[in-house]
């Protein structure tokens, strides 16, 4: 929370173009036929920048974050968001089609607890848009090796607790009734952040990274992405016998 909060005047700084824009374009674009009409949660919504890509075409968009700080600037676009942590979802059951989690998971290391509350408020047949970060990847790599950045204050960006997962690793953190239905990778051909802002290298590395999502090198990708469906079928709860 120190650490968003902290950042969050300067966080969009760049963010609006070039690399960053790819990013948060591309994760839209892996659920965009999913968002058509639908309510949806976005986990980890920072500043709107993700809310702001599916409100129009959504029925119903709304957003959670930890940071005061991130969450004051969604709220002034208009957004339907509150202060709260993935792990303790303030919804009831069943309340949306469909959450959305990028660039959160990998920070929170109870990642089982917070993906089973992300499907408890999914209603049944509903769907899931979670993002993890891949070890076997040029970003893991440079993840791995960079020194800490200052943020503000006694805060640096290591002090942030982040955790790398293979694709096969990141689908089994996902509870039982949750299959998934495709995975993306993004950043497969994009070795340095700083060539998207060169106007036609970037265009042209984003258009073969998206073709590239797909393909088996997804694995290598700095960003994977599991769509998943909730089972429609709900379990009833256990009944305990009669007593006599």
């Amino acid at each position: 929370r120190a650490y968003y909060d902290a950042m969050s005047r300067t966080y969009e700084c760049g963010r609006h173009d070039g690399y960053h824009a790819f990013l948060d374009d591309s994760e839209v674009a892996c659920v965009t036929d999913r968002i058509a009409g639908a309510e949806v949660l976005e986990v980890g919504c920072g500043t709107g920048l993700i809310l702001q890509r599916m409100a129009p075409v959504a029925r119903r968009v709304a957003g959670i974050d930890l940071s005061p700080g991130m969450l004051e600037i969604a709220a002034s676009r208009g957004f339907d968001v509150q202060v709260a942590a993935a792990s303790a979802l303030p919804f009831a059951d069943g309340t949306f089609d469909g959450v959305v989690c990028f660039k959160v998971l990998p920070h929170i290391e109870a990642v089982g607890s917070a993906i089973a509350e992300m499907v408890r408020v999914v209603r049944p047949g509903g769907w899931l848009a979670l993002e993890f970060y891949n070890p076997r990847s040029f970003r893991g790599l440079i993840k791995r090796l960079k020194q800490p950045t200052p943020i503000g204050g006694d805060v640096a960006d290591t002090d942030v607790y982040t955790r790398l997962d293979t694709l096969s690793q990141a689908v089994a953190y996902l509870p039982s009734g949750v299959r998934v239905v495709r995975t993306h990778g993004i950043r497969i051909a994009i070795v340095s952040a700083r060539w998207m802002r060169i106007p036609v290298v970037g265009r042209l590395l984003g258009r073969l990274d998206r073709a590239l999502s797909h393909t088996w090198l997804k694995h290598l990708a700095g960003f994977i992405v599991i769509v998943a469906e909730k089972s429609q079928v709900l379990t009833p709860p256990a009944v305990s016998p009669p007593t006599r």
